[in-house]
Formats: structure tokens, C-alpha cells, sequence
């Protein structure tokens, strides 16, 4: 998987919650089912976005509850990834855990606006915002997300490490 994402922005403000992004009655819907109801805050997200479109966001992204869904949804419906101001630490670690690039980006909400062309790579740290000509610097990803990123999810990682045990012997 890519470190890097670029596509266009779509902007969200401060405190959106993983019931935004997950609501609680579909959460047991087959994703076809469930997908019209993802980011309900924004009726057209759901329908309009492309895949490797990428979410601006201000602070606390992801706050609430612990719904590995939220980053789930996102990621199936063709979502590049998040940079946002800050994540919730929940919602930021499930995303890490199923292989969805998001970054931690202060003054991100203020350098983008709906429909901008955003790059942003995970190893480096950079944001580029190619429509405006502006760079950004965020904290990069540490060797261990990088991994679970580049697996492909942290369940992956696992049953690697759990085929190379019984490889060797090892449990």
C-alpha cells in the first residue's frame, strides 16, 4: 500500500463523531445497506465521493465511541484518507489498524477548502495543497504503523507473524 494520498478535499469542521461516520442502527447492515448513512452530516458525501477523494477535517476527528466501522466505512466507500487539525485516539488507531493513511496536520483546516487537490504522505509528514501552492509539515507515521500500513492492516501483520511461527516452530 502507498504512503502516499492525493485527491480532492472535502471539508469538515471540529467534533465530528464516529455516530456520524458509523451510526449505531447500521452497524449490523451490509456495507451496500449502511453506506448512504456515512457522514449523514454532508446528505451528498455518500453518493458523491470519488474514490481517493481525501477528508479535511478541523479537531478531534473521530471523537465518541470505539467503532472500528467509522474508519471502515470511510475506507469502503473510496476515501484516500483523513488529515485533520487532531484525531480522537480511538478512531486514530482503529484507522492505523485497518490500513487507512490519516495524519495529524496542525493548521490544515485553515490551508484547504472544498474541492482543493491535497497530497499527503504518511512517511514523510508532508501535506501539499497543489491548487493553493502551500506545504504543510505533520508528525510522521513511526516504523510500526508504517508496517501495519504497508501490510495492509494489523490483522494481516498478525497472521504473517503467526505463518512465520509455525514456520519455525515457534508459537
Amino acid at each position: 500500500m502507498s504512503t502516499r494520498v492525493r485527491g480532492r478535499v472535502w471539508r469538515f469542521g471540529d467534533d465530528v463523531d464516529t455516530d456520524a461516520m458509523a451510526p449505531w442502527n447500521t452497524i449490523s447492515l451490509p456495507f451496500e445497506e449502511r453506506r448512504r448513512h456515512v457522514l449523514q452530516i454532508r446528505p451528498e458525501f455518500a453518493r458523491d465521493v470519488k474514490p481517493g477523494d481525501v477528508i479535511v477535517a478541523g479537531r478531534n476527528w473521530g471523537c465518541g465511541s470505539s467503532r472500528e466501522h467509522a474508519p471502515e466505512n470511510l475506507k469502503r466507500l473510496g476515501v484516500g484518507g483523513v488529515v485533520a487539525e487532531s484525531f480522537g485516539r480511538i478512531y486514530f488507531r482503529n484507522g492505523i489498524a485497518m490500513a487507512f493513511p490519516q495524519l495529524a496536520c496542525p493548521g490544515i483546516h485553515a490551508a484547504c477548502a472544498e474541492g482543493d487537490d491535497l497530497e499527503f504522505d504518511v512517511r514523510s509528514g508532508r501535506v501539499v495543497n497543489h491548487t493553493r501552492g502551500t506545504e504543510l509539515e505533520a508528525p510522521p507515521y513511526t516504523d510500526q504503523m508504517l508496517a501495519i500500513l504497508e501490510a495492509g492492516g494489523l490483522l494481516e501483520v498478525l497472521q504473517r507473524r503467526r505463518a512465520a511461527a509455525g514456520a519455525t516452530g515457534r508459537a
